[in-house]
């Protein structure tokens, strides 16, 4: 019997989901009964891909939380900006975790942590355990998690195909020597979708500019004495904050979860529980494409 590679993907369902809908939420796609399926299909579709392209041993999907996490406790304001949970959204997500089920996918949603954490926490077990792991997302933060087994995924867009980011192109494409300064460069520029604030007047340049001379955020503030002007200003008037920054773009890896791969080993889909789900969203090419077309009836005979 061959040895097959473990494979693993870990799927960031919520970015996946607002990806979905901001693609797709435009054609409002709605069902004879009013349910608007645009983040469902999108979310699906992409799901599908990645089962028939990348052909995973393993698949986990990680959802964020309801309540705040421990971000939020460091620093209140910490993605206060954001609107409000578009509806379809929610009402996508019941439909989306049922499909997962008829699909045997295991989902895990983290309390107290965001699904960032998760991801991380779980690669990094699964990388011990000899897993090679796929994190797909849209979230740049999880750049900092890559390494010789973890690659980042970046699903298609515009028209362009899914890409794998290992170390190589996480160094190049962020200027640093090692993934894991993906987090010192954050707290430096700070990160607008996450409302971390940096350092003031500190862009993408000067970061990477920064980072390269002094490795990390710790040696930058402890030399800002041997800089000038107003850097040299910023970074001690606002030190603090930019060690809070570092905190908030840390992702976590110690998160108490455990990684049992039988639970999320791949399985062959539930075809009725599917067809069903896929008949009341009116899915009918997703369910053909899946499954086939239904053998016409043959008529009875007198």
């Amino acid at each position: 019997m061959l040895f097959q590679p473990q494979k693993l993907f870990l799927l960031d369902g919520m970015s996946l989901i607002y990806r979905a809908h901001f693609a797709l939420g435009k054609a409002e796609t709605t069902t004879a009964q009013g349910i608007k399926t645009g983040a469902i299909l999108g979310f699906v579709n992409t799901l599908v891909k990645v089962l028939q392209e990348e052909k995973p041993t393993h698949l986990i999907v990680v959802f964020d939380g309801k309540e705040k996490t421990f971000r939020h406790e460091l620093f209140p304001a910490y993605k206060s900006h954001r609107p409000a949970q578009p509806e379809e959204i929610s009402i996508a997500i019941p439909y989306i975790e049922a499909i997962l089920e008829g699909f045997g996918i295991l989902s895990i949603t983290g309390n107290g942590y965001e699904a960032d954490d998760l991801l991380g926490t779980l690669a990094k077990k699964a990388a011990i355990m000899g897993c090679t792991t796929y994190i797909m997302s849209t979230d740049k933060d999880l750049a900092q998690m890559v390494q010789y087994n973890i690659y980042l995924y970046k699903p298609n867009s515009h028209g362009q195909k899914s890409t794998i980011l290992g170390e190589k192109e996480i160094l190049t494409q962020w200027e640093i020597a090692r993934p894991e300064q993906v987090k010192d460069i954050l707290a430096l520029e700070g990160d607008p979708s996450d409302f971390i604030p940096g350092i003031p007047s500190i862009g993408k340049k000067t970061a990477r500019k920064l980072i390269k001379e002094f490795d990390n955020l710790e040696n930058i503030l402890a030399h800002s004495h041997a800089l000038t002007g107003k850097l040299k200003a910023n970074l001690i008037q606002y030190a603090a904050q930019g060690m809070l920054s570092k905190q908030l773009a840390t992702i976590r890896t110690d998160v108490p979860i455990t990684l049992d791969l039988e639970k999320c080993h791949c399985q062959v889909p539930n075809k009725d529980k599917l067809a069903s789900l896929f008949t009341l969203l009116e899915f009918k090419q997703l369910k053909e494409r899946l499954f086939g077309r239904p053998k016409p009836q043959k008529k009875a005979t007198k």
